[in-house]
């Protein structure tokens, strides 16, 4: 790749640009929850080029004006390193009296926080935390109130090598994995390009604003999110009992979510804390219902360590979006296996008991077991919230607006026809090939052999020209995957009158719609197959989709331009926005050389040769 880069060793100079100087490591975190970080002096990293930078999520967040042109000059490239081609100075350069030019220094310190992990041998989150990266700052505009962090910025004392070895490390030391401090491009620019798609998609995540490449395939990667608060960031001062931090970080979470316009007013004679329990039962109910019903595996546990405070998406490396639903697939790292796809909304039930084991602890000052807590009314919530969040996600699919959802669900007939429709749909959603379970390369899969996505997507265009219900043969080809063997096949066409059975309650479902909403069945029909066409769409972009199109894009970065780059990723997102109900209102369109339309056709090759594989 070709790009003019160079570190500024001076600060931002007042310009069109002035509010990357406003990220300087300073964060209201700090002193509101002083025990929550360790603090780190940086200096400017030399050698860096921008990569990658996401010119939408920069203007959403009032970094740069909603007029600038979606490419970088000299002036804005040199705000973005200045501001996040850092490096900290850690325990390590201290010990050994590392000589850091002072003109690169940078004047305030930067916040490695705190938090419970489940790869630390102490469960109590005292050695656990960002191990890799730092808090940029909080930058506050006129839309709103976002945190900005780092990864591969170097190595803290939170990571798990300087845990087990009880010593700490040289930034890039080659002779540690998972302890030298450092992040790849190829992280980088997966979770840029995943990350923007599941954000149109409707899915709460943190989104990548930048990629910084360094030699030799190292990046420093920088993300955003409204509010970057973990449930981990909890749970350590719960599990060492310190009170005090707990209400700390829990005022701070609550104060911060009423900023950003997050928070339920009170009533008269609510308590603070209950309420901030309810939000966060809906939020991890939402969460774990869309992971599950759009087949994303988003590995929780319960640390809460991989998932953020409102249910958002972080760390992409163990993120699998499947087209089939491959509920049996499991994440092996190292020696532990992953939860599955359904197992996902147990741990978020898990994770709700110890918010209300801890809010109980913050009313009465007294820690009581978590298993106290297992019948608490926050599971009813949560279940309730669990149910209606899937159901609505079924009516999505099939294609009905967003307006249409709560008037639907709220009709008691039709209430009881979509649970139904949802229990014929998921038999056989969850159906698996005869094959037992296998290695694959990240970890164990079954085959699914049915993608149900499909039939979504088929059936109301065949009913539409039919005028009829599929027979259970045109049922059982339109459906089956290229996992389904002939075995498999012959198994299901014996359920015929489940077969039936899902069509019929489909119909009743957009019948009761019509009435309610004074629409012909057939012109419903043909609004919600227009949209459904799009939201299941054939060849949608999986996560391993991701992964081989990152993969390609690192083989061929050497001949990209950098506006060659900032095509490619606007041209891919764009090209895998399923959300019929998105506004693409860039203002700026990017001609795309000869190299990126080539690119992009090979990625939709490969996305098409994929669909019914992954």
């Amino acid at each position: 790749m070709t790009s003019k880069a160079s570190s500024s060793k001076g600060q931002i100079k007042k310009s069109r640009y002035s509010s990357f100087a406003k990220i300087n490591g300073e964060h209201p975190l700090k002193e509101a929850v002083p025990a929550i970080y360790v603090g780190y002096d940086a200096f400017c990293r030399q050698g860096g080029q921008v990569f990658y930078f996401n010119f939408d999520l920069a203007k959403e967040i009032g970094l740069i004006s909603t007029k600038h042109d979606n490419q970088l000059n000299d002036e804005l490239e040199t705000a973005i390193l200045d501001t996040f081609a850092l490096q900290i100075i850690n325990e390590f350069d201290v010990l050994n009296n590392v000589k850091i030019d002072k003109d690169l220094r940078k004047k305030n310190q930067y916040m490695a926080t705190r938090y419970l992990q489940l790869q630390h041998t102490n469960k109590q989150g005292k050695t656990s935390g960002d191990g890799r990266s730092i808090w940029n700052g909080c930058l506050q505009t006129r839309k709103g109130i976002f945190d900005i962090s780092s990864c591969g910025t170097g190595a803290t004392r939170l990571s798990p090598a300087s845990a087990n070895e009880q010593r700490f490390f040289k930034t890039g030391d080659k002779d540690v994995s998972y302890g030298c401090g450092l992040a790849d491009m190829s992280e980088g620019l997966t979770s840029a390009i995943f990350s923007e798609i599941l954000h149109r998609e409707g899915l709460k995540t943190e989104r990548t604003l930048a990629v910084i490449q360094f030699r030799s395939g190292i990046a420093i990667n920088v993300r955003v999110g409204e509010n970057l608060l973990r449930p981990a960031h909890f749970f350590g001062f719960l599990k060492r009992n310190n009170f005090v931090a707990l209400k700390q970080v829990a005022d701070y979470y609550i104060n911060r979510e009423r900023e950003n316009g997050n928070f339920p007013e009170l009533n008269k004679g609510d308590d603070v804390y209950d309420v901030m329990l309810s939000v966060i039962v809906k939020r991890f109910a939402e969460a774990a219902a869309k992971f599950e019903s759009e087949y994303i595996f988003c590995w929780m546990d319960w640390d809460g360590d991989n998932i953020l405070m409102d249910g958002g998406i972080i760390d992409y490396g163990t993120v699998r979006q499947f087209g089939l639903f491959h509920h049996q697939y499991r994440y092996e790292d190292v020696d532990k296996m992953s939860t599955t796809i359904t197992e996902q909304k147990n741990k978020a039930r898990l994770i709700i008991q110890t918010f209300a084991q801890l809010v109980d602890y913050l009313q009465t000052g007294t820690k009581k077991n978590k298993k106290a807590f297992r019948s608490h009314w926050s599971q009813d919530l949560f279940n309730q919230a669990f149910q209606l969040v899937m159901l609505k996600q079924t009516l999505i699919r099939m294609g009905f607006q967003s307006f249409q959802l709560s008037p639907i669900l709220l009709n008691e007939t039709c209430f009881e026809l979509v649970k139904k429709f949802q229990r014929q749909y998921r038999y056989f959603e969850r159906a698996v090939a005869g094959r037992k379970e296998y290695p694959v390369a990240d970890g164990i899969m079954r085959d699914s052999i049915f993608c149900m996505r499909d039939f979504m997507r088929e059936f109301p265009k065949f009913y539409i020209e039919q005028k009829r219900l599929m027979s259970t043969d045109e049922f059982i080809e339109i459906v089956s995957s290229d996992y389904a063997s002939r075995i498999d096949k012959s198994k299901y066409r014996r359920q015929s009158k489940r077969i039936e059975n899902l069509q019929r309650i489909y119909l009743s479902i957009v019948e009761q719609a019509c009435e309610g909403f004074q629409i012909s069945l057939n012109m419903m029909l043909k609004e919600i197959s227009s949209r459904s066409s799009i939201i299941n769409r054939e060849d949608k972009l999986t996560g391993n989709g991701v992964i081989y199109l990152t993969e390609k894009i690192m083989k061929e970065k050497s001949q990209l331009t950098q506006q060659d780059v900032q095509s490619l990723i606007a041209a891919i997102v764009e090209d895998n926005t399923l959300n019929p109900d998105f506004s693409f209102n860039s203002p700026v369109k990017l001609n795309r050389s000869e190299k990126v339309e080539k690119l992009l056709k090979w990625s939709q090759r490969k996305r098409s040769t994929l669909k019914s594989t992954i």
